[in-house]
């Protein structure tokens, strides 16, 4: 497309448009991870109360507002589709939204062929209260994580995100209070100067799992300008595109305040790659040919022959082909599926791969 531009054209800066028309200026694969906090379409009838008569500062901007479910559903898949389009194979995307739109949006996600990876629940330690007292409280938010298709290998950074679970496996329940106190950005009469604006912390962690140091964040619903200011302090690049000029005028000053971390420290957290040691390198070292290796439950076995490759009745090959062919698939991680056994225990042979990895290291 002849009005596409470089991307360093859109690098950390905040883009006053249409978020449909301006992602159309973005060149094909060119970015890394997207958050999005598109409109809810909450469909609110009426002024809300609290029990003392006070009006309820809710969600009741125009850009919310939309005459029918057919239109809010075509302008998901609008924005949806060029979101894919700019996303690279590698890259991420991430929705956010209540009951009121979620649905719909994961319905349109599947229909364009994102692939849905996680669900994460944001638990809010602090919701609003349902002040009529008609509906149980409402005290979440759903986020959809996906990939561009079933097969894309998206980043994710699995050992970064155990460290905000006690160094155990990261959940899909998140915690975490709504955005108040200083975080909280007011207007000149001290109200609420955005109506969803998002607490940092849960952008925290949806840009360290799943972008690197130096990758491309886009928020095609920029409001506050919370993605960019977490994004800049993770020393990621950001691209925001934001409808109303008070909005990115606020997200502007909000930004220019930022301070990045010390890159020795958003390094630390990057997810270390696996070092890189073909299977035959580990026979007559870690692993004996002749051996038996087996799956986690031990209904698929193969013997280690000398070269390196596996042989069982049926196939034979390297650690990935057979474990592949075995389980009738195109291709397949060896590593992570066979086991070997040691004093009545299966062992992962990746452990095997990362202790030589290290020994090896150790020697130089």
């Amino acid at each position: 497309m002849d009005k596409q531009k470089q991307l360093s054209n859109f690098l950390n800066k905040i883009i006053q448009g249409d978020s449909i028309k301006k992602l159309k200026n973005l060149q094909e694969e060119s970015i890394d991870l997207i958050f999005a906090d598109p409109p809810y379409n909450l469909q609110l009838k009426k002024d809300l109360f609290r029990p003392n008569l006070t009006k309820v500062n809710g969600v009741d901007d125009n850009w919310d507002k939309f005459s029918s479910f057919k239109e809010y559903d075509s302008f998901l898949t609008a924005w949806l589709k060029e979101c894919k389009r700019v996303l690279k194979p590698t890259g991420s995307l991430w929705v956010i939204g209540s009951y009121h739109n979620i649905f719909r949006v994961g319905t349109v996600l599947q229909d364009l062929g994102f692939w849905i990876l996680n669900d994460i629940i944001w638990i809010k330690t602090n919701p609003m209260p349902n002040f009529r007292g008609v509906r149980f409280n409402n005290a979440h938010e759903t986020l959809i994580w996906v990939g561009k298709s079933e097969k894309a290998k998206v980043t994710f950074n699995y050992k970064t995100m155990k460290s905000f679970n006690e160094d155990k496996q990261m959940r899909s329940d998140w915690l975490l209070p709504i955005c108040s106190g200083k975080e909280r950005l007011k207007d000149k009469n001290g109200n609420k100067a955005h109506s969803t604006q998002k607490p940092e912390e849960l952008l925290r962690r949806v840009i360290l799992s799943s972008s690197k140091e130096g990758d491309v964040v886009l928020d095609p619903f920029f409001g506050s300008g919370t993605t960019g200011a977490v994004a800049k302090m993770l020393n990621r690049h950001f691209i925001g595109f934001e409808k109303e000029k008070k909005y990115v005028d606020m997200a502007r000053k909000r930004i220019k305040n930022i301070k990045a971390y010390d890159k020795q420290l958003t390094f630390q957290i990057q997810e270390a790659p696996k070092p890189k040691i073909p299977f035959g390198q580990l026979v007559g070292n870690e692993i004996k040919a002749g051996e038996k290796l087996y799956s986690k439950n031990k209904n698929i076995r193969a013997k280690v022959m000398a070269d390196g490759t596996l042989k069982n009745g049926k196939y034979s090959g390297s650690i990935h082909r057979v474990s592949a062919k075995m389980l009738n698939q195109e291709s397949h991680n060896g590593w992570t599926f066979w086991h070997v056994e040691r004093r009545g225990k299966l062992i992962s042979i990746d452990k095997y791969r990362e202790r030589y990895f290290r020994n090896t290291m150790s020697n130089e």
